[in-house]
This record gives C-alpha cells, sequence and structure tokens, in this order.
C-alpha cells in the first residue's frame, strides 16, 4: 500500500528555518575561530620589532641562485638591525630563516596549514612562531608587523602578497613600506608589462611604480629597506 505524504507547507518552512538556524550557528562557529587566530596572532606578532618580511616560491631547491640569494638579503637585513618573517615554509621561506638564523637575528615564521607542506622549517624559531588555518588571517599578520616586504620569484601566492602590498599603500590603507623585487630575470617581463600596458592605458599613475624598487642584490635590497627607515619612523601599520 502506497504511504501517503502528510508533510504540509508549514512542515517544510519550519524544515528550511532549521537548517536556515544551524547554517547561521556553523557561521557564528566560524567566526569565533576566526577572532580566535586573530588574537593568537597579534599576542604573537606584537612581541617583535624590526621585522622585514622575505617571500618566495616554497619549491625554490637549496643551492640555486635565488635561494642563496634570500639566505643573503636576510643577512644582510640582519645586520641592518632587522628580524626576518617568513611563511615558515621550505623554498624561499627556509632560505630567508636561514639566513636571518644564521646571523644571528630572529627568525620568525607564520606557517598556513597545508596538506603539501611541512608546518614550520627547521630555522624558525618555533616558541615565538605561529601556524595559521586561515589565509586572510596570515595576510594581515605580515602586513600589520613587517615593516617591509622583499619579494623573491614565487608563484601565485608571491604574487598576491606583492599586489596586496602595493595596493593597500597605494590607496593610504596601510602607511608606506618598502617593497622590494628581487630577481630581475624573473620580474622583467611582469615590470614591463606594468608599464607598457597598465600605465600606458591609465589603469595607474607613474608615480604608481615608485612603490616597488628591483635589484639582485641583497646588500642594496637591505640598504633600500634601511635608508626609508633613516626617514620615517619604524611603526605597526594600521
Amino acid at each position: 500500500m502506497e504511504q501517503q505524504n502528510d508533510r504540509t507547507l508549514y512542515d517544510e518552512r519550519q524544515d528550511l528555518q532549521l537548517r536556515q538556524l544551524l547554517g547561521a550557528q556553523d557561521d557564528l562557529w566560524r567566526l569565533f575561530r576566526i577572532m580566535a587566530e586573530f588574537v593568537e596572532g597579534f599576542s604573537t606578532m606584537s612581541k617583535h620589532q624590526n621585522l622585514v618580511s622575505v617571500f618566495g616560491s616554497a619549491r625554490t631547491q637549496p643551492g640555486t641562485l635565488y635561494y642563496e640569494m634570500a639566505v643573503e638579503v636576510s643577512k644582510e637585513l640582519v645586520k641592518r638591525g632587522f628580524n626576518v618573517l617568513t611563511g615558515g615554509g621550505p623554498g624561499i621561506m627556509e632560505a630567508g630563516n636561514k639566513g636571518a638564523r644564521e646571523q644571528g637575528g630572529g627568525s620568525i615564521g607564520v606557517a598556513i596549514e597545508l596538506p603539501f607542506e611541512e608546518a614550520m622549517n627547521q630555522f624558525v624559531d618555533k616558541k615565538k612562531s605561529i601556524t595559521f588555518r586561515h589565509f586572510f588571517v596570515r595576510k594581515v599578520m605580515f602586513v600589520k608587523y613587517a615593516h617591509g616586504f622583499v619579494v623573491l620569484p614565487g608563484g601565485f601566492g608571491t604574487l598576491d602578497e606583492f599586489f596586496e602590498a602595493i595596493t593597500l599603500i597605494q590607496t593610504h590603507k596601510t602607511r608606506p613600506f618598502p617593497v622590494v623585487l628581487m630577481g630581475k630575470e624573473y620580474w622583467h617581463g611582469l615590470v614591463e608589462w606594468i608599464s607598457s600596458k597598465v600605465l600606458k592605458t591609465g589603469m595607474i599613475s607613474s608615480k604608481d611604480l615608485d612603490l616597488f624598487r628591483l635589484t639582485d642584490d641583497p646588500i642594496e635590497a637591505a640598504d633600500i629597506v634601511s635608508e626609508f627607515y633613516k626617514k620615517h619612523h619604524v611603526v605597526t601599520n594600521f
């Protein structure tokens, strides 16, 4: 015998409201977890001073040109009184932490939980570092507590950090800070495109090209950061 469906429109509305309520509760708990990450991040990162972020690909191997470039620029930054902040992972991040550690400076990592990367490389001062679940929380820590960006060759994540930094400076959503691209051959095409296409079509102004510098010299890169702070106070952004 066929079972008769005696559910009313009222029952269906009640089910819909219940599903919406459960979804809202999930979002509220997610909000609390995000807030907890921010609180832990602010508490940890506020203890550090004179941080400069070193960015680049997690795929860069030890002994290669850009890995060694990251090691050397980090050493030069430490010589000038800065500490090094990276994403805490392998590749360029590892190289940045290695240079800072070898030169006796602070070697800080703000890692991200990923299924295909180790949480922290061996050169990070682990008691002074932190691992995040959400990319956007981690990115806030880079911009809020770093007083300069040194950007070596990398993929989408590196490009994301570079463009976010110069966008925030351009729009005055953060205090100005030095941004240095290292690896002229790697970045040449991008910089040329920005100059020949983005600028020429009026999408940016000519002064926006001054938001970053390009060099292959670790000493020059560290000097760019150091010279900037001979004219500006080192302060926490926003």
